[in-house]
């Protein structure tokens, strides 16, 4: 969980929220040269994420992309094909 003063973030509520700024990094892709990446998400689109690496930032598709997301102490799996909408139409699709 990553709780701040207006918010707080948990594995069943990661799909609705706002992923900008979270601690990511790649569990499983398509393209096996991005697993381990890892990095802060700096930008989304309806189609990818941006992470920001060590090595500048990296686009990655949201098809083609599982996400393991630091939420504090925890870690929570983010399969990214499943959140392929505009960010602010997320929270329409998944705040169930």
């Amino acid at each position: 969980m990553l709780q701040g003063k207006n918010y707080c973030i948990t594995r069943k509520n990661l799909k609705a929220h706002e992923l900008l700024g979270l601690e990511a990094t790649v569990a499983e892709s398509t393209d096996k040269s991005r697993v381990g990446m890892q990095g802060k998400i700096v930008n989304e689109t309806k189609n990818t994420l941006v992470l920001e690496t060590a090595h500048g930032e990296r686009s990655l598709p949201k098809r083609e992309v599982k996400l393991e997301i630091a939420l504090g102490d925890e870690k929570a799996s983010l399969d990214c094909s499943e959140i392929m909408q505009r960010p602010e139409d997320r929270v329409k699709y998944h705040a169930r």
